[in-house]
C-alpha cells in the first residue's frame, strides 16, 4: 500500500457488513482516512444476521450507540440464548443462554460439580443452573441493576438487519463517508505488486483507494473474482447448502430467545422482533426438494406469512486469505457460517476490530500485517466451526438419513479431541482466545448428550449433601429473581414508549 497522509479506503458494498466498516473506520480512525462506499440499490443484501451475540455490545458502545435509539430504531428485541427444540432426538430440548451457568467453587468450574452430582443421582437439569435461561423461559427480561449477589442478565438483541444497515449509514454519513451508488463493472490492478488500484462502476466511473474492503457478498467480487483467492470447502461436516427466509406476523410469544428447530434435513429458526417475526429455513438439497423445504418452513409459522420464502444458496467455508494484497474481505465475502449460532454478525465485527488492531502505519508494514490478520481470523473461523458441528454430529435421530449422515461423519481432530477431554471428567481447553467459552461448549455438549463419565478429583472435595444444598438453593434464589423481573414486552415497551406484545 502507499503510504499517503491521508488514505483512501474503499468499501465495495453495503449492507449489513458495508455499513459496519464504514462505521468503524470512520469512527476509529477519523481524519487519517477518507472513505468511500459503493452500493447499487438494484442490488438487494442478504438479511439473515437478524440475530446477535453478547459481543454486539462491544460494537454499540465503540461507536457510542444509545441503546433506546437502537432498540427504537432496529424494532430490535432481547435475546437470553438459544433454545434448540429437537436437535438431540424428537421432542427433547435445551438451552445454550448467555452468562455464567451456577457458580463455582474455588477452582472448581460449576459444570465438575453439577457432573459429580450428576453421577450420584441428585442433579437437576442442567439448565435449571442458569439465571439467564430461567429468566428466558419465564418471558422475562431486565437491564444491568449494578450489583447484587446474583449476577445480571447476559443478553444480545434480535433485529432488522436492513433497518440496521441503515442506521449506520446514517451514522457513518454524518461523519463523512461519502456513499456512491453504483456496481461494480472492473477491478483495476497494478502490474508489479498485484494490488487493487481501482474499481469502475458504472458510468464510467473510477474509485482509486489505497485499502479495499471487499463487502459483495458471495460473488466476493474483488478478494475471491479479481485476486482469485481459493475457497476453503467444508460441506463435508456442514452440507447444509440453502436456506429459506420469510417474514411473519407478531406472534402474541413475545420470547427474549431464538428458536432453533430441528427439521428433516436442517433446521428452522424463528426470531421475535418488535413488528414480525423472522423465519427461516436451513437444508441440505440432498435429502430434500426446494417445495418441501419451504412446505415445512410455511407450515410452521407462528403467524401469518408476510411474503413468499426467498431462497440462499450458499457452500459453508471461507477464503483461504482473508486479507490478500490490499484488500480485505468482511462478511459473506470472506465466507459463510450458517447462522445456527448467531455468528455472521460477530465475525464482521471480530475482523474489523483486528483490522483496527494491526492497521498497518506504512506499506513496509503491511506483509507482517496480513500474515497475522490471515493467522487469527483462520484461528476464529475453524473454532466456530467446531462449535457448530458439534450439534449436528452429536445426535440420536436414528433413522434420517440427513442426521444418520451427520452423526457418522469424520470430525475435526480439533473438536474430538475437546469432545473426548469433555467426556472423560468434563473438562474444557479454550485455545487462542477463541469466541465461545467453557460456559457455552458445556450447555451444548450436555444439551447434545455428552456427559463426563467420571468425576473431577477437585469436585470430590465437596460432600454429596453439601453440593445437593448448594445446587438446590442456587436453582431457587435464580428462579425467585427471575420472578421479580418484568416481562420481555413490558422491558421493550419501556425502551421504546409503546407495548410491543405479551410474554411467553
Amino acid at each position: 500500500m502507499r503510504d499517503l497522509e491521508a488514505r483512501h479506503i474503499v468499501i465495495a458494498g453495503g449492507g449489513t457488513a458495508g455499513w459496519m466498516a464504514a462505521s468503524t473506520l470512520v469512527r476509529f480512525l477519523g481524519d487519517a482516512v477518507n472513505i468511500t462506499l459503493v452500493e447499487s440499490d438494484a442490488i438487494g443484501t442478504v438479511g439473515v444476521g437478524e440475530a446477535t451475540i453478547p459481543q454486539i455490545h462491544l460494537f454499540n458502545h465503540g461507536l457510542g450507540i444509545d441503546e433506546r435509539e437502537f432498540v427504537a430504531a432496529t424494532q430490535a428485541s432481547f435475546k437470553l440464548g438459544i433454545e434448540f427444540q429437537d436437535w438431540l432426538r424428537p421432542g427433547h430440548r435445551y438451552m445454550h443462554a448467555f452468562g455464567i451457568v451456577g457458580r463455582g467453587s474455588g477452582i472448581t468450574p460449576f459444570r465438575q460439580l453439577w457432573a459429580r452430582a450428576r453421577l450420584a443421582g441428585r442433579a437437576g437439569d442442567y439448565g435449571q443452573y442458569s439465571f439467564n435461561e430461567t429468566a428466558a423461559r419465564a418471558g422475562r427480561m431486565a437491564g444491568p441493576s449494578g450489583g447484587g449477589a446474583i449476577p445480571d442478565l447476559s443478553y444480545a438483541y434480535h433485529f432488522d438487519a436492513s433497518l440496521f444497515a441503515a442506521f449506520l449509514r446514517r451514522y457513518a454519513e454524518a461523519r463523512g463517508v461519502v456513499r456512491t451508488e453504483g456496481t461494480i463493472d472492473r477491478v483495476d490492478r497494478d502490474g508489479e505488486s498485484g494490488d487493487i488500484v481501482a474499481i469502475e462502476i458504472s458510468g464510467g466511473r473510477r474509485l482509486e483507494g489505497e485499502l479495499f474492503i471487499d463487502c459483495t457478498g458471495f460473488r466476493s467480487l474483488l478478494l475471491g473474482e479479481a485476486l482469485g483467492t481459493r475457497f476453503i470447502d467444508w460441506s463435508s461436516n456442514l452440507p447444509c447448502d440453502r436456506a429459506l427466509a420469510v417474514p411473519c406476523e407478531r406472534s402474541d410469544a413475545f420470547r427474549p430467545y431464538t428458536q432453533s428447530i430441528a427439521r428433516k434435513a436442517g433446521w428452522q429458526w424463528r426470531i421475535p422482533l418488535q413488528h414480525r417475526t423472522g423465519n427461516g429455513h436451513v437444508y441440505c438439497s440432498q435429502f430434500t426438494s426446494d417445495d418441501e423445504a419451504a412446505e415445512t418452513l410455511l407450515a410452521n409459522l407462528d403467524g401469518a406469512a408476510l411474503d413468499v420464502p426467498r431462497q440462499l444458496r450458499f457452500t459453508t467455508g471461507h477464503r483461504e486469505k482473508y486479507w490478500s494484497h490490499n484488500c480485505i474481505a468482511l462478511g459473506l465475502a470472506a465466507g459463510f457460517m450458517e447462522p445456527l449460532e448467531s455468528t455472521s454478525i460477530h465475525l464482521i465485527q471480530s475482523g474489523l476490530a483486528r483490522l483496527l488492531t494491526l492497521f498497518p502505519s506504512n506499506a513496509g508494514a503491511a506483509a507482517e500485517a496480513r500474515d497475522q490478520f490471515n493467522r487469527l481470523s483462520t484461528i476464529e473461523w475453524e473454532r466456530i466451526r467446531d462449535f457448530l458441528i458439534l450439534h449436528y454430529a452429536a445426535n440420536q435421530r436414528v433413522g434420517d438419513p440427513f442426521w444418520d449422515q451427520c452423526r457418522t461423519m469424520a470430525l475435526p481432530d480439533s473438536l474430538r479431541a475437546k469432545i473426548a477431554l469433555f467426556e472423560e471428567g468434563g473438562s474444557i481447553v479454550r485455545e487462542n482466545d477463541e469466541l465461545f467459552t467453557e460456559e457455552a461448549w458445556s450447555q451444548v455438549m450436555i444439551g447434545q448428550g455428552y456427559m463426563p463419565r467420571t468425576t473431577s478429583p477437585l469436585a470430590n472435595q465437596v460432600s454429596i449433601d453439601e453440593l445437593d444444598e448448594f445446587m438446590d438453593t442456587l436453582a431457587d434464589a435464580y428462579h425467585r429473581k427471575a420472578d421479580m423481573l418484568p416481562s420481555h414486552a413490558d422491558h421493550v415497551a419501556r425502551m421504546v414508549g409503546q407495548r410491543v406484545g405479551v410474554a411467553a
